[in-house]
């Protein structure tokens, strides 16, 4: 028997079906592309699920689910956009939305979204829509899944230190003592944080504020505040010595990590699986906390969000209504329970069964604090320039190559130059 919020999702949708009359009266098909790691194992037969909960009220519709890796979703709706070719629904980040959208690959969905009942339109997080608008009137996406950054510990590598792990770190000295110790232990404190865009982003955040990362696409200009920035690249000159030189998305991070000889690593909840199951095998012994800033009570990290988007074409509000369905509150909620993932359907993650998973638990605490990777989302698209700029700049500091100072300097030229052409 189908549960009480099950039969309440399908009365909001059967209304806005009822009301707009958008059930294909001739047969159908969309092709509904998904990340690669969402069309494998336990989560292809939830979205399978979901496909033939929506084929219950219409029959008439046929759904190819189809798996990508992040470049490979872009890339081809970027083709598909050029071609005419694009999936009718698909997946991405917001980051790369801007971009979308100048290729013509994303509907402006506000009309239909309109349409919906205000049950389902109130049902998601206030920032997390306000990402997928960048004026009145505008609306590209849904906001999906998506990550507030934080803080895997490894338990054996800091009680080796002679570490308490009782309680996480409540400052950066606090967190750069522990790094210092587990140094002199013999083993890595972090990985190279200056490697990937979204790292240097994340440490960030230890120090700015939440306004001054990101483009001013208006005139053209970085936000970033040199003297600011400077506090940031003296972070990445301390953590260099102690840092393993692997990037915090390499396979070798993950592997330092569960062998014991890394102590910290700052990335998203998807790594969770993989050190959930080296628990079990192998006897890891790690937690999550909140990403430590300069003051207790303060903390950094990055946050962000996965997107369904909706093509432009005939098959638009037929679409979109499969988008909407996916992304209800039911369904976010069964998603949210299957992979312990935080998402943006605000109802979703006060469900109590939600609620109360730790992983979970602390992906919303950390959203509430964290910096967003690129923003503001849709009003421009970042250049490859920029992120090369931010990531070289971040090493060449590190590797003492010129002083904090210099380098914020030289940063915000840079960028501005970047942006500028």
């Amino acid at each position: 028997m189908r549960s009480s919020a099950m039969l309440k999702s399908a009365t909001v949708l059967l209304a806005f079906a009822a009301s707009s009359a958008r059930a294909a009266d001739e047969p159908v098909t969309l092709e509904y592309w998904v990340y690669s790691d969402f069309a494998q194992g336990d989560a292809l037969a939830l979205q399978q699920t979901f496909i033939s909960e929506f084929k219950e009220k219409h029959p008439n519709v046929t759904i190819n689910i189809s798996g990508r890796g992040d470049d490979d979703l872009t890339a081809g709706q970027i083709a598909g956009a050029a071609s005419g070719t694009l999936p009718d629904v698909f997946m991405n980040g917001l980051a790369v939305g801007a971009q979308l959208v100048e290729v013509g690959a994303l509907s402006n969905l506000y009309p239909l979204w309109m349409e919906m009942p205000e049950e389902y339109r109130a049902q998601f997080d206030a920032d997390a829509l306000k990402s997928c608008m960048p004026k009145p009137e505008e609306l590209y996406c849904l906001p999906y899944t998506g990550f507030g950054e934080i803080m895997f510990r490894n338990l054996t590598v800091l009680e080796e230190a002679g570490i308490d792990t009782s309680q996480p770190p409540k400052t950066w000295d606090e967190w750069y003592g522990q790094m210092q110790a587990v140094q002199k232990a013999g083993k890595y404190a972090v990985p190279d944080q200056t490697q990937v865009f979204n790292s240097v982003a994340s440490t960030y955040a230890i120090v700015g504020g939440i306004d001054g990362w990101g483009i001013d696409f208006a005139a053209m200009k970085t936000k970033i505040d040199p003297e600011t920035y400077a506090k940031v690249l003296q972070l990445f000159v301390d953590m260099a010595p102690l840092n393993s030189g692997t990037s915090r998305n390499d396979q070798s991070t993950k592997d330092l990590f569960i062998t014991n000889q890394l102590a910290f690593h700052v990335v998203g909840p998807w790594v969770n699986p993989t050190y959930e199951q080296a628990a079990k095998e192998s006897g890891l012994k790690y937690d999550f906390v909140l990403v430590p800033g300069m003051k207790e009570g303060e903390h950094g990290g990055i946050k962000s969000y996965e997107i369904v988007g909706v093509a432009p074409g005939d098959h638009q509000k037929i679409a979109f209504e499969f988008a909407a369905y996916i992304t209800e509150k039911n369904q976010m909620a069964r998603w949210a329970k299957l992979l312990s993932r935080y998402n943006a359907n605000a109802e979703a993650m006060a469900d109590p069964d939600v609620a109360a998973l730790p992983l979970i638990e602390k992906s919303v605490q950390a959203v509430k604090y964290a910096v967003d990777v690129m923003p503001p989302y849709f009003e421009g698209a970042y250049p490859n320039c920029y992120r090369s700029i931010v990531t070289d700049n971040a090493a060449m500091v590190a590797d003492g190559d010129a002083s904090p100072e210099e380098g914020a300097k030289e940063l915000v030229e840079e960028l501005n130059d970047c942006l500028a052409n």
